[in-house]
């Protein structure tokens, strides 16, 4: 498992690779000025990692009454996924629309690309994080006496 100081390296390199990329390639594509294409990257990351927070907290409440555990069956796992987004569209989204001036639908079909280009990003960034800092081998059990 990482530890502590690298899952902080994980999360800040994730953050500034993401914002780097997205930045100017949101401006280009959505047409608008890089800084307000900064200001919503950074706040949607802001928005994003306090929503993780509060709707994990919450779900896993909830799981804890009326389940008695917190443990996630699959079926959970993608009940938890889909709440999770819905929640994040329906903070990020007026957001979006609030801060370049534009409408809700336009401002969904932001959030819905960058939700999209963040798919991928997150899958390939793992990928390449785990191949420039693997995990520590695990110890190896001792062979049981004979």
């Amino acid at each position: 498992m990482r530890g502590t100081a690298d899952r902080i390296r994980h999360v800040i390199s994730f953050e500034i690779v993401a914002l780097s990329i997205i930045t100017p390639l949101g401006a280009w594509a959505f047409g608008v000025p890089m800084l307000d294409m900064g200001a919503i990257g950074a706040g949607a990351a802001l928005i994003a990692a306090a929503w993780n927070y509060v709707f994990n907290l919450g779900f896993d409440h909830a799981l804890a009454r009326l389940r008695g555990s917190v443990r996630k069956t699959l079926a959970l796992r993608v009940l938890h996924a889909i709440l999770f987004e819905a929640g994040l569209v329906l903070v990020l989204v007026p957001f979006v629309a609030w801060y370049l001036g534009v409408g809700l639908v336009e401002a969904f079909l932001m959030d819905l690309a960058l939700t999209l280009f963040f798919l991928v990003y997150a899958f390939l960034f793992n990928w390449a994080y785990d191949a420039l800092f693997p995990l520590p081998e695990a110890p190896r059990a001792a062979p049981a006496p004979r």
